[in-house]
């Protein structure tokens, strides 16, 4: 075998490499290894500050080609911090020979600000003063429609008559529609009329 034909046949898998990361730019580094040479022999969007013919420092690299062909998503860190997700792929020659180690890494860190965001957004651990909303019974009411629906496994928009109906009943043992107005608020909630709601609860359970 010629000296460079493994630089060779890696070659071919450039442009995959480089449509990856011009697909997932600016989040993503591609990076192949050569397993001959045990360097970097390409890199594209380089987030690593690493360069071509660096030393790849991967394990010994006949136990990792022999191993499997795809590596599952793994975590690592950037050198300024930012946590990478990537996933590898064994390269290999026409005749089944692994020659090389295609890595994706993808900068997760902004996806991680975002979520954070988001958690702290819609999560509180500071309850609700109870002597703003001690009188609010629309409040205790769609409380306890959550919580029923949950509890049953049902869905709001596909309850059918007869579950409205028991929803209903339960609404009146926890006193709901001595309330003025609470029965035209829970016929707008289970999209039924005022009139209709007096119905169910005038039939039996």
């Amino acid at each position: 075998m010629k000296k460079d034909s493994i630089t060779s046949e890696l070659n071919l898998y450039k442009p995959i490499a480089e449509a990856v990361s011009l697909l997932l730019f600016p989040h993503a580094e591609v990076v192949i290894h050569n397993f001959k040479t045990k360097c970097i022999g390409a890199i594209f969007n380089n987030l690593s500050k690493r360069k071509i013919g660096d030393e790849s420092l991967l394990d010994e690299n006949e136990q990792l080609s022999d191993s499997q062909d795809v590596f599952p998503p793994y975590f690592k860190i950037n050198w300024d911090g930012r946590r990478m997700k990537s996933v590898s792929a064994v390269l290999k020659n026409k005749a089944g020979k692994p020659i090389g180690l295609l890595c994706i890494n993808l900068d997760i860190s902004k996806w991680e600000q975002m979520h954070d965001l988001i958690r702290g957004l819609i999560e509180s651990k500071v309850e609700q003063p109870d002597f703003l909303f001690k009188n609010d019974w629309r409040e205790k009411i769609n409380v306890y429609v959550s919580t029923y629906l949950k509890n049953h496994g049902l869905c709001l928009e596909a309850l059918d008559r007869v579950e409205k109906q028991k929803l209903l009943f339960e609404l009146k043992k926890e006193g709901a529609f001595e309330t003025k107005n609470a029965a035209s608020y829970v016929a707008d909630v289970l999209q039924i009329s005022r009139a209709t709601v007096y119905n169910y609860l005038k039939e039996k359970p």
